[in-house]
């Protein structure tokens, strides 16, 4: 796990000149890892895993590199590389579970496996044949959790998982995001502390829009970083 395989230097990303989202952010995964990202509403957490998807084109940066190979984020031999579950997701809608599935699968050139145990982990098993817009919103997001962790793409995004779901799947979530490092390296971003504390194996703290604080493994305490994100009733 020493050296880098996904780098970004100095971000900087707006949605007027006036007025910068995110501002000089830096960010190093390296193979194999859970990364925390965590910062409190508006801090530009989704903003920026939007920038990572390839789905906000206001940004600039000095550089981007995945497997040491410069890289275009909207580029096809990115795309396969990486999946996003954002917190709110309304793509899709007249999708069935299954037909969205295939979808995916179909465009990253992979065959569908086994997803009775993701299913299953998810209490999903009654909504496999209902259209996405008729779904609970907790619903919707185990859609796209089950086919993140079925994908198993070498980078995952996840904003704000926890957001919706019930106690038993965040809890089977948060063994799936254990068990992922096996397959490749997750960003998860939250403002739910506890999901960050027991989820990652280094924090970054993002506020207006800079990360301002990093911890490392073997320093990542609940008291330490709700004091760098100024706010003591952060749960």
């Amino acid at each position: 796990m020493e050296a880098s395989f996904f780098t970004i230097k100095h971000l900087n990303a707006w949605y007027s000149r006036e007025k910068m989202v995110l501002s000089d952010v830096s960010l190093e995964l390296k193979e194999q890892e859970v990364v925390g990202l965590i910062g409190l509403n508006g801090a530009g957490k989704t903003t920026f895993l939007k920038v990572l998807s390839g789905l906000f084109s206001n940004f600039h940066s000095k550089g981007i590199w995945f497997s040491n190979r410069l890289v275009n984020l909207r580029g096809e031999d990115f795309k396969t590389c990486r999946y996003t579950v954002f917190d709110e997701d309304h793509s899709f809608q007249y999708f069935t579970f299954q037909e969205y599935l295939t979808y995916v699968f179909s465009a990253y050139g992979k065959e569908l496996p086994d997803l009775s145990e993701l299913i299953k982990g998810f209490h999903f098993e009654e909504n496999r044949d209902i259209l996405l817009k008729d779904l609970s919103t907790g619903s919707r997001k185990k859609v796209f959790l089950i086919t993140a962790f079925a994908l198993k793409p070498r980078l995952l995004f996840l904003d704000e998982p926890v957001n919706g779901l019930d106690f038993e799947s965040t809890e089977y979530l948060y063994q799936q995001v254990a068990e992922y490092k096996k397959y490749g390296t997750i960003l998860f971003s939250s403002h739910i502390l506890e999901s960050i504390t027991l989820t990652s194996d280094r924090v970054l703290v993002l506020e207006k829009g800079t990360i301002q604080k990093r911890f490392e493994k073997g320093e990542i305490y609940a008291a330490d970083i709700r004091e760098a994100l100024h706010y003591e009733n952060t749960i």
